[in-house]
């Protein structure tokens, strides 16, 4: 689009109600457009002023914001410029062809507005109430622990595992656990205190 034509794009209401009060005839129009097909920016100009008005209107009522109306409406004029070379009186009215050109372009931007906001709300994170957060924080520090327990007694020898499971999971007391084992009260006593050092040692490591 010719650079003086792009620096007018977004006319206040006076340059809209002059334009439209001087529209070319159809047939005026149509001849201006072919002048811009073949690279007449002269032509252009005057193809800019007489519709530039009914496609920001256009694309205002699609769009349903003033912002993208204006952002529309440039990119209908560059493709009009660009595509005036394919335009043939013959096929329809200059304004039917840049209108319905607007058209798509104004209904592209709505479709494409409306899938960016279905992707963000499908990527969108759910609003977590503080209680919430709290019990998520602490089923995460559980499941930490367990997974840290769990790699610790993969770490001890058996008999040292079968004693903390014996003590920790099912509650018996060193005697009752000497006496499950069968072994002295003083060896019971010994596994215990030898798997709890083990599983210190390793929590240090990997803390």
């Amino acid at each position: 689009m010719p650079e003086r034509t792009m620096r007018r794009v977004g006319m206040g209401d006076e340059d809209a109600a002059g334009a439209a009060a001087a529209r070319p005839a159809p047939d005026r129009l149509a001849a201006l457009l072919v002048a811009a097909g073949r690279g007449d920016a002269d032509a252009f100009e005057a193809v800019y002023d007489a519709t530039a008005a009914s496609v920001h209107g256009l694309a205002l009522r699609i769009v349903r914001d003033p912002e993208m109306a204006q952002d529309v409406t440039q990119e209908v004029m560059v493709e009009v410029w660009r595509q005036a070379a394919r335009y043939r009186p013959d096929l329809g009215s200059p304004r039917t062809w840049i209108l319905t050109i607007a058209h798509r372009r104004a209904v592209d931007r709505v479709r494409a507005e409306q899938a960016h906001s279905d992707r963000l709300q499908r990527h969108a994170r759910p609003e977590i109430d503080v209680h919430d957060q709290d019990a998520l924080v602490d089923t995460m520090f559980r499941q930490w622990q367990a997974t840290r327990v769990r790699a610790g007694l993969a770490g001890l020898t058996p008999l040292q595992r079968e004693a903390l499971e014996l003590t920790y999971y099912k509650g018996y007391t060193n005697a009752q656990l000497a006496q499950a084992l069968d072994i002295p009260l003083g060896t019971a006593k010994a596994r215990i205190r030898d798997a709890i050092i083990r599983l210190r040692d390793m929590w240090e490591v990997t803390a």
